[in-house]
């Protein structure tokens, strides 16, 4: 069974979309604004960006492919939208971002919109703490999660705050054994690196 991925328009499998989609290279040192937005951030090596996105305000990167390592942006997400797109709306909608939620909040959200998108239960928080993020007080937490079908662990780290009631959000995954703490550093620096940009009032 093919790889069903959040950062690739959750209804599709992998190498399907992978195929149909391309890659753009992401030069290494250069900053560059993701998920159409003015979230900005600098990677310390080449990445490639996917050329099909999770939804309207993200996009996703990989190194060897997003089976093995997925770096997904989510970007200024607004009172009432979802994280992703909506893949069944009628019968079993995403759950809603609100500029209300705390921390412990996003991670639900963040945790049920997995569970919805990849239909699966095997989906969990691991760990969540304060962090900076794009120069404000955030969070970072860690999640654990198996595919629907497919027996590969997973592990993935989130850096993300709410700013000015929107919600920007990084998130790394790769497989537990091997790829997650191989990449896991190079997917810190780049969260870490996240600067932002807003509108004049």
């Amino acid at each position: 069974m093919k790889y069903l991925k959040i950062g690739l328009a959750l209804s599709l499998s992998l190498g399907a979309v992978a195929a149909n989609a391309g890659y753009k290279l992401i030069e290494a040192h250069q900053p560059v604004a993701v998920a159409k937005s003015t979230l900005t951030v600098t990677p310390d090596r080449r990445w490639s960006k996917l050329g099909a996105r999770p939804g309207r305000n993200a996009e996703s990167w990989t190194i060897d492919g997003m089976e093995l390592n997925d770096l997904t942006f989510v970007a200024g997400i607004e009172d009432g939208k979802t994280l992703f797109r909506d893949i069944d709306k009628a019968n079993n909608p995403l759950p809603r971002f609100s500029a209300t939620m705390l921390a412990p909040d996003i991670a639900q959200l963040f945790e049920a919109s997995y569970r919805v998108a990849l239909g699966t239960p095997l989906m969990s928080i691991e760990s969540l703490e304060p962090a900076k993020f794009a120069g404000v007080d955030g969070f970072r937490f860690t999640y654990s999660l198996t595919h629907q079908g497919d027996e590969v662990r997973r592990m993935g780290e989130a850096h993300g705050a709410v700013i000015d009631k929107r919600l920007y959000l990084i998130t790394f995954e790769a497989p537990a054994i091997h790829y997650f703490e191989r990449d896991r550093a190079a997917a810190r620096k780049i969260a870490e690196s996240a600067t932002l940009i807003l509108p004049a009032k």
